[in-house]
């Protein structure tokens, strides 16, 4: 099972649904993504709150004046059945610099455009706009 691209249905799903938070199982590499997306600006926040199994991860949605999703694109690339790596000088560059990839480093998730500054390269994780 394909924990990042649940992550990423659950988000692309209420988006679409105008839902104001949703809630999904938290764990440190869904953190880290929802961490990138609420500093580019993405969602609102993210918060976790502990429980007696893994924790709950409940993440509030961001809309433009117009009601529409932030996220008007949110796609899987590496998969459990394809993994795809990149190396630091080919971090792909999504809708010409407007969108961004979030990238799985030895050093910690982060986007793109981090990976690029500090000559990383890794797992493609998923790409946005």
């Amino acid at each position: 099972m394909d924990t990042i691209s649940q992550f990423i249905t659950v988000i692309r799903n209420a988006g679409l649904a105008k839902h104001e938070k949703v809630d999904v199982p938290a764990s440190k590499l869904r953190a880290g993504i929802a961490q990138i997306l609420a500093n580019e600006g993405y969602i609102r926040s993210f918060k976790i709150a502990k429980d007696s199994k893994q924790g709950i991860m409940r993440i509030y949605l961001k809309y433009d004046d117009s009601g529409n999703h932030m996220i008007s694109s949110i796609d899987r690339v590496s998969r459990p059945g394809r993994r795809v790596y990149v190396q630091n000088d080919k971090v792909p560059s999504v809708r010409s610099g407007l969108g961004m990839s979030i990238i799985s480093t030895s050093q910690g998730i982060m986007d793109s455009k981090q990976a690029k500054e500090k000559k990383l390269g890794g797992e493609l994780l998923c790409s946005l706009w």
